[in-house]
């Protein structure tokens, strides 16, 4: 025992040399610590804090910003001229004007090399331990140290491989990048469990194929960021396609009618989830996907008061139109994904009484004058019968209780456009019923990989390979045709091309952080929307952090600094 500790403390020490400023949070067993533990009790000690960091990687501020408010999807502007200014850090990652000290692009970073860090650790201790388990929690660490480094190549360009523990890592960029996380990740798939045994916040055979699919499908691009065209190999793409058809033939996994029930607080066990951020309450989970984006003045939680919105992103006027423009009637009649109606008096203004166990605000895309519980001087209101009092909601916590909450189309960085209504919101994931404070301690688990995106994953594919167009509708009407929402239906399209399939993978999987990575495989990431009218390819990574550069200034020439920054 005392050896192996020894060598993970050593192995620690590498690591963090790597990682530049990031330093490892978790208390690290000594010799002390570690006496009278069983192999079994190492091993999962080894293997749980692989899995915990994703919840900082996903943090709304992290891995969202940089995927969603890049994009066309989201904006944050300087709310009020008071909120979310953070030094302009989201008006410039919305603008492609991102620098190297950017808070946003260096936690995010920072977290993604702590995971890492774990996961090689994890490595490290369970390739000597003879727990029954050792061999499956092997694989998965090795997994995931693959998943984090897809993540850095995808967002930096860059993937740190360790061959030898005693020396500092190999920096791997484009195809050899591409082949060292294929290999890794073909080496532990024969391992892992089969869906849905371990559930889907841990690795899994179909977890993997649907990782594989991912880097198959964008391998074009991190092979040659900066191309003005990429060239999809018709070897690569049929491995694409490989991959999704393993997981669409296998039972235990389906697509669910209810759009929205994917992202409700109990989502743990939804057939369609194939990998997820476990947000489970006994986990500590604490994301803040639910409250980001609305009003500071909506209160989903009869039980809390303190439980509010923050007025963050928005969506853009130009992603609201590719919804408006694809459909005769409004978005919210015609598609299921688009909105939720879960409080009648929206339909029924009479409806102003509401049973506390009963009460859910709407869900999906927020616009207009919103309705919701009110709250006075820290109390919500009743009705005489003692239901909640539902009503026309105003910024009473913003000290304008004349001013209503009134989502609007308009969200730019005008001050007209940056008001605390300004821009449509986003109500996906629920907020929790069961938390202890709802705000800060969401328990959905936070959506990675489901099965929808595989067979638009496959639907790609097949359009890239050889245009095979018949083929490649059936997928996408598959994933439309699946969701009901009341009495509306969504309906199949009667063609598809590749600028149709992008604009299906927004209506599909907004707000779920793949929108950059689409924009970028898609040649739309250097469009012109909003406040965005940078066209600089080489915008399409983020810079590595100075922080991460400055600590490798010591081995000249080991870590460079991406182009344009």
């Amino acid at each position: 025992m005392s050896k192996r500790i020894t060598k993970l403390l050593s192995l620690i020490a590498v690591i963090t040399m790597i990682n530049g400023c990031t330093k490892l949070q978790e208390k690290i067993l000594d010799e002390t610590s570690a006496a009278g533990l069983s192999d079994k009790q190492v091993a999962d000690g080894l293997l749980a804090p692989t899995y915990a960091k994703l919840e900082d990687v996903f943090l709304h501020t992290n891995y969202f910003s940089l995927q969603e408010i890049s994009t066309d999807e989201a904006i944050l502007p300087y709310r009020g001229g008071t909120d979310w200014g953070d030094n302009g850090i989201y008006m410039q990652l919305h603008k492609h004007e991102n620098v190297s000290s950017d808070a946003n692009v260096r936690n995010t970073w920072n977290n993604i090399f702590i995971g890492l860090s774990r996961a090689v650790t994890a490595m490290d201790g369970l390739a000597k331990n003879t727990d029954a388990n050792a061999k499956l929690y092997y694989a998965e660490a090795r997994g995931m140290a693959a998943y984090y480094s897809l993540l850095t190549l995808d967002l930096y360009g860059v993937v740190f491989k360790k061959a030898d523990l005693n020396k500092p890592s190999e920096i791997l960029r484009g195809n050899d990048a591409v082949e060292y996380l294929k290999a890794e990740f073909l080496a532990v798939e024969p391992t892992l469990s089969t869906v849905p045994t371990v559930g889907t916040g841990r690795l899994t055979k179909a977890a993997v194929w649907g990782l594989l699919a991912r880097l198959y499908l964008n391998a074009a691009v991190y092979r040659d960021v900066y191309a003005t065209t990429f060239t999809f190999s018709q070897a690569d793409m049929d491995k694409v396609i490989e991959y999704t058809d393993k997981i669409i033939a296998l039972p235990e996994h389906g697509l669910v009618s209810d759009y929205f029930s994917l992202f409700n607080d109990n989502n743990h066990t939804n057939k369609e989830i194939i990998f997820a951020v476990d947000q489970r309450a006994d986990l500590a989970g604490h994301n803040r996907m639910a409250y980001f984006s609305i009003s500071g003045d909506q209160f989903p939680l009869p039980a809390y008061t303190g439980a509010n919105g923050t007025d963050g992103p928005g969506i853009t006027s130009d992603f609201y139109r590719t919804w408006v423009n694809a459909n005769t009637l409004d978005p919210a009649q015609a598609d299921p994904r688009f909105y939720k109606e879960n409080l009648s008096i929206y339909s029924n203004p009479a409806d102003s009484c509401v049973d506390a166990s009963a009460f859910n605000i709407n869900r999906g895309i927020l616009r207009g004058q919103q309705y919701g519980l009110i709250r006075k001087n820290g109390v919500f209101s009743k009705c005489v019968n003692g239901k909640m009092l539902v009503g026309k909601l105003f910024y009473d916590t913003r000290s304008k209780p004349t001013k209503p909450v009134e989502f609007t189309e308009l969200c730019d960085f005008t001050t007209a456009g940056s008001d605390y209504n300004t821009g449509f919101r986003v109500s996906k994931y629920e907020f929790s019923k069961t938390s202890v404070s709802g705000r800060n301690f969401g328990e959905h688990d936070i959506i990675i990989l489901r099965l929808a995106d595989v067979y638009l994953m496959r639907a790609e594919a097949k359009l890239r390979k050889n245009n095979d167009a018949a083929a490649a509708l059936l997928d996408v009407n598959k994933v439309r045709t699946a969701r009901v929402n009341g009495t509306i239906a969504q309906t199949g399209l009667g063609a598809i091309t590749l600028d149709l399939l992008f604009r299906e993978r927004g209506f599909e999987l907004y707000w779920e952080m793949v929108r950059r990575t689409d924009m970028i495989r898609f040649n739309k990431y250097e469009g012109t929307w909003t406040e965005k009218t940078s066209t600089d390819v080489k915008k399409r990574l983020f810079p590595i952090p100075q922080t991460a550069i400055d600590a490798a200034a010591a081995t000249p020439g080991y870590l460079k600094q991406n182009p344009s920054y």
